[in-house]
């Protein structure tokens, strides 16, 4: 009976609509995840997959270690929170990201974000099987639908013409997807915990780090490579500190207050803030189909956050009565002449 109490008093907070504060935060972290499209191109003219990775993650550490210093957050030092931290630098770090390097090198870059954008579609049928407060409904899945088909119009069929090729690049990119998916379920944990966001994306990028490395050192041997240029340490210490370590203290803070469902919407806002960002850095032109495809993620993401569409079947709701009151004025006589 206690099992039941709980789970019905724990479910407003995650499996709903998320508050304007938490809307803002998906919309940053899509900008700052969305960036790391501009500087991973530049990164990998220079540098191999797993170097790129072990950088991005082992900086971020550095950067998130002298946070939590300034802000006075402690670390925690049981050894079943960081074997929770390292299972999610295993699935959140470590196997996506490599996949998605290593994706992004055989296959287009248009093809890749659309197979990354099923993620949502994964952690609703994930969370529907492993949690008891994000079960799959109707709507949820009716958005997803629109979402993937919005980003789909938005990346246009030329990503499509390449399909049959790089079979086994397509499918390390849909695996990182489902890894991602499983991460947000995973991820959950940490609340429970009592662990501050910050503290959970330092132990997640640590882990990933210590993970990484002896492979990075062993596949690229990067003490072979020539000095890389300025423009490429910039994206490095851009995908580091931004991409990475500022990204995930909000993908921790929204995972805590609103859910993993709720959380991966934001690979659907990503390519919208790619191409945002392309048009406003590098000039590129938005075409019509990206605003149509802009439009469809927007149902799809009113479909799952319910709340827009409860404002409009209220709104009907009430019209449909104004309007059946106007048109029978009888109860209004009759009221009159009670009184």
């Amino acid at each position: 009976m206690r099992r039941q109490t709980d789970t019905s008093s724990s479910a407003p907070t995650i499996n709903r609509s998320m508050t304007l504060g938490e809307w803002g935060m998906l919309l940053t972290l899509s900008v700052l995840w969305g960036g790391s499209f501009f500087f991973t191109e530049v990164a990998v003219k220079e540098l191999p997959p797993f170097t790129i990775v072990v950088l991005r993650v082992g900086l971020a550490s550095v950067v998130l270690f002298a946070a939590i210093r300034l802000l006075g957050v402690r670390m925690p030092r049981e050894w079943r929170v960081w074997a929770a931290f390292l299972v999610m630098g295993l699935i959140n770090n470590a196997v996506p990201f490599s996949l998605l390097v290593w994706g992004q090198t055989q296959i287009a870059s248009g093809l890749a974000a659309i197979l990354n954008a099923t993620t949502p579609l994964f952690a609703v049928l994930v969370a529907h099987v492993l949690t008891d407060d994000e079960k799959l409904t109707g709507k949820r899945l009716a958005g997803i639908v629109a979402g993937l088909g919005g980003v789909a119009v938005m990346i246009g069929p030329a990503a499509l013409e390449g399909f049959g090729l790089g079979v086994a690049a397509q499918l390390a990119c849909l695996a990182a997807a489902f890894s991602y998916a499983l991460a947000g379920i995973f991820g959950r944990r940490f609340k429970r915990m009592g662990i501050a966001p910050i503290a959970t994306a330092t132990g997640q990028v640590t882990a990933s780090t210590l993970l990484l490395l002896p492979l990075a050192l062993v596949v690229d041997r990067p003490w072979t490579l020539a000095m890389p240029s300025l423009p490429t340490v910039g994206a490095i210490l851009g995908i580091a500190a931004l991409s990475t370590a500022l990204a995930y203290v909000l993908y921790f803070r929204i995972l805590a207050t609103a859910g993993a469902t709720n959380l991966l919407l934001v690979t659907f806002l990503i390519p919208v803030s790619a191409i945002i960002l392309g048009s406003l850095v590098l000039g590129e032109r938005l075409d019509p189909r990206h605003f149509l495809g802009m439009g469809l993620i927007g149902i799809g993401l009113a479909a799952i956050d319910g709340r827009l569409l409860g404002l409009v079947h209220r709104g009907s709701f009430r019209s449909a009565r104004a309007i059946t009151e106007t048109d029978d004025p009888q109860p209004a006589i009759a009221r009159d002449r009670d009184v």
